[in-house]
């Protein structure tokens, strides 16, 4: 079964070692029971220790990672900043509002502190997140997915409003499949098989003001795509977009898989911890 009468197949992956910051494309990865390696590795805080966001802070989204090579190193670049490196050493601290529940992170220092206020404008802090039971607290060890059908059916609405159609990015999702034929495919995919990988569908993805924010000019953009959403796609829990996946075995994904949908589990059996 694959979601549509053409074969769908898997066109984007994207992970982001700094939650809320500019994702890295990849033509494949090794997926383990963590999710993507690397994957919100590392989160920027306010003085408070509490998790910075994109619609409170669209800066984020010009802040593009890159990782040099060893594990735990980081790389941040800006417009018009000199190159941040870290190495993501030093000694953990408990912090408890990732999301309101203790994990391990580590501070990167005062020069790093400096970098990502001087970029931000507001004091920050940088901290690369220790692995926590059930995987890394800043991504719950899963992955996002979302369909182009679903974001096609997205921009044919906002067409009709006379909005310019959005990129895939206003989502960030971590894989992008092509090829199902019915938008939102990705709701009721109860397992997807890609090579020797298989996902399992955990939760639909609650869309929040994030998507209002331009990932190209770090500004927000809105009432867009939330007002056109709110129109169709909302349920009890919110307004939905897209669908998190957890790992149940692990394997290598490569841009132009096949991607499988396979029926057997249900999404309430699968707890996301």
């Amino acid at each position: 079964m694959t979601g549509g009468t053409g074969q769908s197949r898997v066109t984007g992956l994207t992970y982001y070692p700094v939650k809320g910051c500019a994702g890295i494309a990849v033509s494949e990865a090794r997926v383990t029971p963590d999710g993507l390696p690397q994957d919100r590795a590392y989160v920027i805080v306010d003085e408070a220790g509490e998790l910075r966001w994109q619609w409170g802070d669209p800066r984020l989204a010009l802040i593009t990672p890159h990782l040099p090579g060893a594990p735990a190193e980081l790389t941040l670049r800006a417009p018009d900043r000199a190159d941040l490196r870290v190495d993501g050493e030093g000694e953990a601290e408990e912090v408890t509002d990732l999301p309101g529940q203790p994990y391990g992170a580590v501070d990167q220092g005062e020069e790093a502190a400096a970098w990502v206020t001087g970029v931000l404008g507001r004091p920050s802090r940088l901290l690369r997140v220790r692995k926590a039971p059930g995987g890394t607290a800043a991504n719950h060890s899963r992955l996002h997915v979302v369909s182009r059908a679903s974001l096609d059916r997205l921009n044919a609405h906002l067409t009709e409003r006379g909005v310019a159609p959005l990129p895939m990015n206003r989502f960030r999702p971590n894989l992008v499949v092509d090829g199902w034929d019915a938008p939102h495919t990705e709701d009721t995919a109860a397992r997807l098989s890609i090579g020797d990988t298989e996902l399992a569908l955990t939760e639909l993805t609650v869309r929040c003001a994030i998507t209002m924010v331009d990932q190209e000019t770090g500004r927000r953009a809105g009432p867009e795509p939330l007002r056109t959403l709110a129109d169709y796609r909302k349920e009890q829990e919110g307004i939905v977009f897209g669908a998190y996946f957890a790992v149940v075995r692990e394997g290598k994904v490569t841009v132009g898989d096949p991607v499988e949908i396979k029926a057997g589990v249900d999404a309430a059996d699968v707890v996301d911890d």
